[in-house]
């Protein structure tokens, strides 16, 4: 089954990972970090976008790193993403997460400690119940096809595109400006560190990317879907942070459910509550990309023979990996569930991060070594867009914590494993013809 792409960004009303780093990293230069990672990921949109209309096929940067740099590099990419894709899809559930206690609490419903979060994040928190739950309920949605998928989201999405703007529109007649000073309480690097963590919340175009395959006419529609994306995303993420650390003083900005908490400070609970059940709504469609970027993914790794081809089976009627979708549905709800959001969003964004650079280098590659290949569409500036995106990615990784270095070192280093037990032997790759003949 094919459905037409429409512009889509990753991004959700409470703005989980903005309102956590505005409040324990950045204050109000939070903006100043949303800004630094849009030029990074601006330069790698117009990588993705000319490969989008190059190969429209399933895998995205897993497939265009193996097209331009061979097998071991696609091979990495690809083990990279399994692992970032699920843990986006766990961020994403900790806020939705949030956003429900938030409710509970707005009509009085007290729950056990032990299940309002993971350890470590609050007063006898143990697990994170309802972030798990969501994860599993996303992969059933999932596995139910992707037609229904496409439909599910494309009203979701003017859901949240409605509610950003109610945000924006109520919001600023209550900003202090008072607020933003000091503007940089965390000093002036900090804001390389925000925008590493903050990341994760503009690259949704390369989830997108993954499902070119069930697009129709992905090459006409995917770059554009890419650029759009991008553009709106970042205009509307720096009028609603400085909404955000102009109605509340950064330290009393709730990491979890930001919005709603700033609207209920300023006496107006209707609207809290209307942002949080919305917030919900909105964040749907970000969980559901991304785990079904990491299945499509998976799926294409199997297919081409680096993973068993057991994960490759598709529903008989659905048509979709079904496999895949329930262990990355059970794997997003372990990491949802027992770690924190800060740590999952930090080792989010360094593998993507990591992706950014394969893509960005893979561009200009192929750029000189099949220059025949037909493209719709074409990147500007070759090679002064890349260079930058590979500067700006490489820059925002060193602002990572060590912490989050050694996780994805211990990663990749079982991918190496994986791939010389298993991989190079079945890899089917070498004799497939990669990028059509113009």
């Amino acid at each position: 089954m094919r459905y037409r792409i429409s512009p889509h960004w990753e991004t959700e009303p409470g703005n989980v990972d903005g309102q956590t780093v505005a409040h324990s990293v950045t204050g109000p230069a939070v903006l100043i970090s949303f800004l630094i990672a849009g030029v990074a990921s601006a330069a790698a949109a117009l990588c993705y976008a000319e490969f989008a209309g190059m190969i429209p096929k399933a895998g995205s940067a897993y497939t265009y790193g193996y097209v331009a740099l061979g097998e071991i590099v696609g091979w990495f990419i690809g083990w990279d993403l399994l692992l970032e894709y699920i843990a986006v899809a766990a961020v994403v559930a900790i806020g939705v997460s949030g956003c429900f206690r938030f409710l509970l609490d707005q009509v009085g419903i007290s729950l056990p400690d032990w299940m309002m979060g993971a350890l470590g994040t609050g007063d006898g928190h143990v697990f994170d119940v309802f972030a798990a739950l969501f994860c599993l309920g996303t992969a059933w949605v999932l596995s139910r096809g992707i037609r229904s998928v496409g439909r599910f989201e494309t009203i979701a999405v003017a859901i949240k595109a409605a509610l950003v703007v109610l945000i924006i529109a109520l919001g600023v007649f209550h900003i202090d400006s008072a607020n933003y000073t000091p503007y940089f309480p965390f000093g002036t690097a900090a804001v390389f560190t925000g925008a590493a963590t903050v990341f994760f919340a503009v690259f949704g175009y390369d989830a997108m990317s993954t499902a070119a395959e069930e697009s129709k006419d992905a090459t006409k529609h995917l770059p554009k879907a890419i650029l759009y994306s991008l553009g709106i995303a970042m205009t509307l993420y720096v009028l609603v942070t400085l909404v955000l650390t102009g109605m509340q003083k950064y330290t009393e900005i709730s990491p979890e459910s930001g919005f709603s908490t700033a609207f209920e400070s300023v006496g107006m609970p209707g609207v809290a509550n209307i942002i949080a059940v919305g917030a919900i709504v909105g964040i749907i469609t970000v969980v559901l990309t991304f785990m079904l970027g990491v299945t499509r993914v998976w799926y294409a790794m199997s297919r081409d023979g680096l993973l068993p081809e057991w994960f490759a089976k598709t529903h008989p009627v659905r048509k979709v990996p079904t496999r895949v979708t329930w262990i990355v549905g059970i794997g997003s709800l372990l990491l949802a569930g027992f770690f924190p959001i800060n740590t999952v969003a930090e080792l989010t964004n360094i593998g993507i991060l990591s992706a950014f650079i394969v893509v960005c280098i893979a561009v200009a590659v192929l750029r000189r070594t099949r220059p025949e290949v037909p493209r719709t569409f074409t990147l500007p500036f070759m090679p002064v867009i890349p260079i930058i995106g590979v500067v700006f990615s490489g820059w925002l990784i060193l602002s990572l914590p060590w912490e989050t270095w050694l996780r994805f070192g211990i990663w990749l280093i079982l991918g190496l494993i994986v791939y010389f037990v298993y991989s190079r032997k079945h890899s089917k790759l070498e004799v497939a013809e990669p990028v059509p003949r113009g």
